[in-house]
């Protein structure tokens, strides 16, 4: 392999026909189904699919054969064959649904206004994981440019994966025999520690999301009237959060939501803290005076790669200030977001949470909790030596520094899946996702450099995949 030639064509292809692309991808509103439950109505899912699916056809890779497979009431997925030079068979994954705006952008940015500034693509969807499709087949396609052999390859784009993949294991189901049996799985909807080497992702969090509501009056009262004989519904919500976890370090309090964290993810906690140092916390656009949980960067990474954690996303039945009144409120509901080890069971750690809040309510308060999903994590299998190899000498190449290994805080549905369903197969589970780059935030943006150094060690990891042993 020429790696001076492969990089000038996956550069070059990135700046001519990548970046257009997902420029005129970013404009699309095409929120996953969870945010957007009219989504077939709206039509921006059908656009994106359509764009994809254009420009993957235009593409002159030898054999290729592309479809959008529609089952009914699901969202679309993007089936592409490419024929290989043996009968192995590598899977490509991405996703092309998208989180909702939020708020906070800088001016001159927003979700759906692609900004190109400093070297990075601005707009929802870009990095996470918009490129995903673009850099599986360009990755391919600088291979077949220098007659370089490699395996058959599956690729398969999702639509839901935001909402936790609902979709995903009916299409798997249907195309079962399509997909085949993958030895190597290409993942590019994860993160880097830093836009300097090659990260490979080992683990991914699970997550458990659901509605907690309690009710305390049929209709809101006058405040001077009630308080002091009606207890608030705040006050009741604040007591059932401290069941699930401590006010003052967050550790959560049920036994269903943790789980022993092996040493060898221990050792990559440590590696990645060296390397990175002050970085594993200084990546956050924190507010003025605000620290981390620890000053231990060993334990903040194990703290997101491993422990189960608690965040409040939403919440409903709280007026905004400007309309707030002298009024004790009837209800106040809350979206919780449980992140979970990556071997925990999620189906298990719902049931338990439900169990906890909903029982013996205080004051006898209405309270119900609603599982609205509930994914389950991922560990990675021992690495095979041809993949750590490869995985090394494509970042020396490509970026000129040592691949590092990685624990994600999120969740790709997928992984889990596929582990499941094809045990032994190996993964290489990477990313553009970045310090800043804020993915599900406001400003988020795809380093356009790191996407096509990625790209690149894509095509060094296929053509050793097919010349190992």
């Amino acid at each position: 392999m020429d790696t001076s030639k492969i990089d000038q064509f996956v550069g070059n292809t990135w700046d001519e026909a990548i970046v257009p692309q997902l420029t005129e991808y970013i404009r699309i509103p095409n929120k996953s189904p969870l945010f957007d439950p009219d989504w077939a109505s709206h039509g921006h899912m059908d656009e994106a699919a359509a764009l994809a699916e254009r420009w993957c056809r235009e593409q002159p890779i030898e054999g290729m054969t592309v479809e959008v497979v529609r089952l009914s009431g699901r969202t679309p997925l993007l089936f592409i064959e490419i024929p290989g030079q043996n009968d192995d068979t590598v899977l490509l994954y991405g996703h092309l649904d998208k989180q909702p705006e939020f708020t906070g952008w800088e001016d001159e940015l927003g979700p759906w206004e692609p900004v190109i500034r400093d070297g990075k693509l601005y707009g929802r969807g870009g990095a996470d994981d918009g490129y995903a499709v673009f850099g599986s087949l360009t990755a391919i396609r600088a291979l077949q440019e220098q007659k370089i052999p490699h395996a058959r390859c599956v690729v398969i784009i999702e639509f839901s994966e935001e909402s936790g993949s609902p979709d995903l294991p009916a299409y798997i189901d249907h195309l079962n025999d399509r997909i085949g049996t993958p030895s190597l799985v290409v993942c590019l909807d994860a993160e880097c520690g830093n836009y300097d080497q090659l990260w490979c992702t080992t683990s991914l969090r699970g997550n458990l999301v659901g509605t907690l509501s309690v009710d305390v009056l049929t209709e809101g009262v006058h405040s001077g009237g009630a308080s002091g004989i009606v207890p608030a519904s705040f006050r009741v919500l604040r007591q059932l959060l401290d069941r699930l976890e401590d006010p003052a370090t967050g550790a959560t309090r049920v036994s269903s939501l943790e789980a022993a964290i092996p040493e060898s993810r221990i050792a990559e906690a440590r590696a990645t803290a060296e390397t990175l140092g002050d970085g594993v916390h200084q990546r956050y656009p924190w507010a003025e005076g605000m620290q981390p949980v620890t000053d231990d960067p060993v334990e903040l990474l194990l703290n997101n790669w491993w422990r189960s954690t608690l965040c409040v996303t939403g919440v409903q039945g709280i007026p905004e200030l400007g309309q707030a009144g002298n009024v004790l409120r009837p209800n106040t509901t809350v979206k919780l977001s449980f992140r979970l080890p990556p071997v925990a069971d999620a189906v298990a750690a719902g049931e338990a949470v439900k169990t906890l809040l909903e029982a013996d309510p205080p004051y006898g308060a209405r309270v119900k909790f609603n599982v609205e999903s509930a994914m389950e994590g991922w560990s990675a299998p021992e690495i095979a030596p041809w993949l750590a190899d490869s995985m090394s000498r494509a970042s020396k190449a490509y970026f000129g520094a040592d691949a590092m290994y990685m624990g994600t805080g999120g969740s790709i549905p997928f992984m889990g899946m596929l582990g499941e369903k094809f045990p032994g197969v190996q993964f290489l589970v990477t990313g553009v996702l970045g310090p800043y780059s804020n993915a599900h935030g406001p400003n988020e943006f795809l380093h356009i450099a790191t996407g096509k150094k990625v790209t690149c060690c894509v095509s060094q990891v296929l053509a050793d995949h097919y010349e190992r042993d």
